[in-house]
């Protein structure tokens, strides 16, 4: 009951947005890269540090450290759900994202719209193998434009543009 309870909770489902029946497949499902989660995890330790703290203490006086430190790490939990929740899908015919923990939003663009890919890298993404996504398109305004701390970029992106390069968009291929 419980692993269900996880398993439905921490597991985004993107599979059951596909058109089977029209032929789509997953090229590409994107997490975000491991960078994201250190945040929450220093805050999660600064949590217990606290949570220490309180039962170092006299537990009368220090009753306050004890809501603080339930409160860091069920905020730590929260942001760390809510990065693992949050995906970005490429197939053969679209990209969408899906996020959101109890309420989801998700949002589609066909390939066929997609005019620009911009990849962001910072130098610390440089270092650790992250950038991220922003793509233009026809209209003003999209529900997905900017996606950010994709691991490994440029191999994504080349997912990407084979993919519309596979759908036609761009013209025959020229054989040499």
């Amino acid at each position: 009951m419980i692993r269900w309870l996880l398993r439905s909770i921490a597991d985004p489902r993107v599979d059951k947005y596909l058109l089977v029946s029209e032929g789509e497949r997953i090229e590409d499902e994107v997490r975000h890269h491991w960078v994201v989660y250190v945040l929450p995890a220093l805050e999660a330790f600064v949590g217990v540090a606290v949570l220490a703290g309180y039962l170092a203490g006299n537990p009368y006086y220090a009753w306050p450290l004890f809501y603080i430190a339930v409160l860091l790490v069920g905020h730590a939990g929260w942001q760390a759900l809510n990065f693992y929740k949050d995906r970005f899908v490429v197939t053969n015919m679209r990209v969408f994202r899906v996020r959101g923990v109890f309420t989801q939003r998700r949002a589609t663009m066909p390939i066929s719209r997609i005019l620009d890919i911009t990849v962001e890298k910072p130098m610390v993404g440089r270092l650790f193998q992250y950038g991220h996504f922003v793509f233009e398109s026809a209209a003003q305004e999209q529900g997905v434009r900017d996606i950010r701390f994709v691991g490994y970029p440029d191999e994504r992106d080349l997912t990407i543009q084979r993919v519309i390069q596979q759908s036609g968009l761009r013209g025959p291929r020229k054989v040499h």
